[in-house]
């Protein structure tokens, strides 16, 4: 009776750690979601909101990096001088959990691959592009973001062309 017992208790106790894991990765991938639907619709508010206020985000080049104010701020000046719209498409997301390591920060992160169409302002593209963004999330919040596509691939469709320097 006494093993019955432990191993009720150990299998609650296992139940328990998963569906609470369980419960953090659908609430991380909600947050993922409700941000990609404030870019579809142009809700900074709900943007500023999903955002920490000591996030920081990367990308898409090597040297790029953002605070929230500059990330709101952009995403401000972008709505009115150059997107008409920017719409994800073919996505998916996916979250999981780093544990300590050398080289990942460790945390709730959630990762975006999508299909990305942006019509502009002034009448170019559209263009599509393929996006993976990666979020770490805290307390519901978005603190840390990466954030990779062909910049060459956008240009390339907005007509621009690719000249090699003389030698």
């Amino acid at each position: 009776m006494k093993q019955l017992l432990i191993i009720v208790v150990i299998t609650m106790g296992l139940f328990a750690c998963t569906a609470s894991s369980d419960k953090t990765e659908k609430e991380n991938l909600e947050v993922v979601k409700k941000y990609m639907n404030a870019v579809e619709t142009n809700n900074v508010e709900e943007m500023s909101a999903l955002l920490a206020d000591n996030y920081k985000g990367y990308g898409p080049s090597v040297n790029d990096s953002t605070t929230k104010e500059e990330a709101i701020n952009n995403w401000k000046q972008n709505i009115t001088t150059l997107y008409e719209s920017v719409k994800y498409s073919r996505y998916e997301n996916v979250a999981l959990k780093i544990p300590k390591g050398e080289e990942a920060k460790e945390g709730d992160w959630v990762s975006n691959w999508a299909l990305v169409t942006i019509k502009y302002k002034d009448g170019r593209g559209p263009v599509e592009v393929w996006l993976n963004a990666v979020y770490k999330i805290e307390n519901g919040k978005i603190t840390l973001s990466r954030t990779a596509y062909n910049e060459a691939d956008v240009l390339r469709q907005l007509g621009y062309q690719f000249i090699s320097p003389a030698k």
